[in-house]
């Protein structure tokens, strides 16, 4: 309950930073100008949209700071869900994350599956790893996903935050092939997506970056989770589950 009262809080206050700083009118005003040149004639194609890139079951070194990189120099923020077990000796990289404006979230203490697992061995996965990253940044607002997106009432009900799955999935892990990556999010992305990606991969960053030039050429803007919610006046609540935040 203490959980979930203080994230409640945590989240009003987030949402009410992200309607009220510049980045939030000013940013996207830039990047709608960006996108439509003043000459241009306004079409459908024209209008900016908005879009959630998050990235599992990192950190990683050599990966994740390359991909970091990347998205500062395209001024691009994204979403991080960590897994615990991969965050001492990496503390630097998680500051880095935060300072930046990426938005950090929990992806269990090992990679387990948290269906049907009981209270003290869900704890061992989420509570301890929020657990580690609060001690590595000093906050404590993380959002779950879940690994493989598995959720039952249990997870529901322990989660003690929202819960992000996705709606655009192009299983990187799987054949790693960079170009296959990029088609397939490039050709189904849509104004409110949340896209999933892994960090851990050097043809998943490679995939990233080159997703993220196409997408800004498309007209699309890349915000974090919250930052994507907020656009869309929504309040996240703890326990709850979201694929997507489309128009």
């Amino acid at each position: 309950m203490v959980l979930r009262l203080e994230w409640k809080k945590m989240t009003m206050l987030a949402l009410t930073a992200a309607l009220i700083l510049p980045w939030a009118g000013a940013g996207l005003q830039k990047a709608r100008s960006e996108a439509c040149p003043a000459d241009a004639v306004l079409t459908q194609e024209c209008e900016l949209k908005l879009i959630a890139l998050t990235f599992d079951d990192g950190p990683r070194r050599s990966t994740t700071t390359e991909l970091l990189d990347g998205l500062a120099q395209r001024g691009v923020r994204a979403t991080f869900f960590l897994i615990g077990e991969q965050v001492p000796g990496n503390e630097d990289l998680l500051r880095r994350m935060d300072e930046e404006g990426h938005q950090i979230g929990i992806h269990t203490y090992d990679h387990v599956m948290l269906t049907g697992l009981n209270a003290a061995d869900f704890s061992a996965q989420v509570d301890r790893t929020r657990t580690v990253l609060k001690n590595a940044l000093g906050h404590n607002d993380f959002l779950l996903r879940p690994p493989y997106g598995m959720v039952d009432d249990g997870v529901k009900r322990r989660a003690g935050c929202p819960i992000i799955l996705w709606s655009v999935d192009p299983e990187d892990w799987d054949d790693k092939n960079t170009d296959r990556i990029v088609e397939h999010v490039v050709s189904r992305a849509k104004d409110g997506d949340i896209i999933l990606l892994h960090d851990i991969y050097p043809t998943s960053v490679e995939a990233a970056l080159r997703i993220v030039d196409a997408l800004h050429q498309k007209g699309f803007y890349f915000l974090t989770v919250d930052e994507l919610a907020a656009q869309r006046r929504l309040s996240l609540k703890a326990g709850s589950t979201y694929l997507n935040f489309y128009p």
